[in-house]
C-alpha cells in the first residue's frame, strides 16, 4: 500500500451533520474530480472540504513528492468537536439554549493503485 497523507482542521465553526453531506461525495474519488465535486457544490462545507483536502494534497506533493493527478481520496471523515453553548431570552423570563456545533474535518489522500491488466 502506498503512503497516505492527510491534513485536518480542528474547530471547525459548521455542524457536523451539514459537512458530512460534502464528505460523501468525495469519498473514494480521484482529486481531479474531488476538487471538480465541491468546488460546484453550493454548500459552506463544500467550500471548508476543498480547503482541506488541497492541503491534502500540497502534503503529498512536498513530503512525498507524488504527483497531484494521481492520488485518490481514501478518507474523507468529519467528527464532532466541542460545542459553544449560548442562551436567548425566551418567555417569561426564562432562558433557551443555543448549542452551536463544530467539527473536526479530516481528509487523506494516497496514490491510486495502477490498474492491473485484464489477460
Amino acid at each position: 500500500m502506498s503512503e497516505v497523507y492527510r491534513a485536518i482542521q480542528r474547530n471547525a465553526r459548521i455542524s457536523p451533520r451539514k459537512a458530512r453531506l460534502s464528505a460523501g461525495l468525495i469519498r473514494g474519488k480521484r482529486v481531479e474530480d474531488a476538487i471538480n465535486i465541491l468546488r460546484f457544490e453550493h454548500r459552506r462545507g463544500s467550500f471548508m472540504l476543498r480547503k482541506v483536502l488541497e492541503s491534502a494534497v500540497a502534503n503529498a506533493a512536498n513530503l512525498g513528492g507524488a504527483d497531484p493527478l494521481d492520488l485518490l481520496v481514501v478518507d474523507a471523515r468529519v467528527d464532532q468537536s466541542t460545542t459553544i453553548k449560548r442562551f436567548r431570552p425566551a418567555p417569561k423570563g426564562r432562558a433557551h439554549s443555543i448549542y452551536k456545533r463544530c467539527s473536526h474535518i479530516t481528509v487523506a489522500v494516497a496514490a491510486a493503485e495502477p490498474e492491473k491488466a485484464k489477460a
